[in-house]
């Protein structure tokens, strides 16, 4: 691009918030970034190149043209920015690798008899989504562990009550048979809900349903149900040993990292009532001479704008660049307070 009109477009740039992209000789995208002004930003990459580290003078000797989009607030920015990088994979951004395909569970209950199930695209439909895990192998870990806890069905085919016999998993327990009308709507909506409890580390309310269930059994006689429902409670309790932790209260992630070269290895804990319900691992491409408060920021931002659940505390390894605006922009999110620490 010639410097005339790269100074000429850099003059016509607003002093308000937006996202700008940097482009090389084929309009390919090498660069998307957010800004409180456009006109500051975007105008800081062509002036002296003292101020720039290795990695960004190295993208600008590269730039020959620029785009940008204006927007209404630093928040709306943030979003933008966050689906302009997921769509362009620039080679010199800090970016979620593979992030395109993280999976999810899935329950819908819209559904009579809901299933909980793997997808990998979230949806506005009523449905409660939990995730994302890092791989497809993980979802399949955590469907295992639920199943062996709560009889809910596995199967596609519809769910009539007229069936002639039931398939293998009601006779090893593992599902309670609504396809031959073995349990009514209700009693199957007390088995969801004790998975969604359990997925929001509410493992505790589980336990003390299950014991009342299991009393009102023994008492009407019904002791092989009784006998059922014990060792149902005994399994979510063994989870529950292993989960906890004595120093974390309430819900809470938890974010750290190692760097290594151009990628970074990043691991979340997701603590929920005081237990460690789980732990999942990301890779972070492009760090290379990133810092680490960037190599967080980029993070934060690109793995909250597709998560269903915000919690209520963040524990970070290393502070974030504008820390007050992304706390904001993750309340607006949650529609509720979300406090960062480091």
């Amino acid at each position: 691009m010639e410097q005339k009109r790269l100074e000429t477009q850099l003059k016509a740039l607003p002093s308000k918030p937006g996202v700008y992209l940097l482009k090389d000789e084929g309009d390919n995208v090498l660069y998307i970034g957010k800004a409180a002004s456009l006109y500051h930003r975007v105008g800081s990459y062509f002036g002296s190149p003292s101020n720039l580290s290795t990695k960004l003078q190295r993208m600008v000797a590269r730039a020959t043209d620029f785009d940008f989009f204006v927007t209404d607030s630093e928040q709306e920015a943030i979003l933008l920015e966050c689906n302009l990088i997921k769509k362009y994979r620039p080679r010199y951004n800090v970016r979620l690798k593979d992030d395109k395909s993280y999976p999810y569970l899935k329950i819908n209950l819209a559904e009579d008899w809901p299933r909980v199930y793997f997808t990998r695209r979230i949806e506005k439909d009523g449905a409660r989504y939990f995730g994302p895990f890092a791989s497809a192998g993980s979802v399949r870990k955590t469907l295992a562990l639920l199943r062996r806890l709560f009889p809910f069905r596995s199967c596609k085919r519809p769910v009539t009550g007229n069936e002639s016999r039931p398939c293998l998993e009601y006779h090893i327990h593992r599902c309670l048979g609504p396809c031959i009308a073995a349990i009514s709507k209700e009693e199957y909506r007390q088995v969801i809900s004790q998975v969604i409890l359990f997925l929001e580390g509410k493992q505790e309310v589980i336990v003390q349903e299950l014991r009342s269930r299991m009393a009102e059994a023994a008492e009407n006689l019904e002791f092989e149900k009784a006998a059922l429902i014990r060792d149902q409670v005994h399994a979510v309790e063994r989870v529950i040993e292993r989960q906890k932790i004595a120093s974390a209260e309430g819900e809470m992630d938890v974010i750290s990292f190692a760097q290594a070269r151009e990628q970074a290895y990043v691991l979340v804990f997701f603590i929920r009532n005081g237990k460690l319900l789980g732990r999942e691992h990301f890779i972070l491409a492009g760090t290379q001479d990133e810092e680490p408060s960037q190599i967080m920021t980029s993070f934060v931002q690109q793995f909250y704008n597709s998560a269903p659940y915000i919690p209520r505390q963040i524990l970070l390894q290393h502070s974030l660049e504008g820390m007050s605006l992304i706390a904001a922009w993750l309340k607006s999110k949650k529609g509720a307070k979300v406090e960062l620490r480091v």
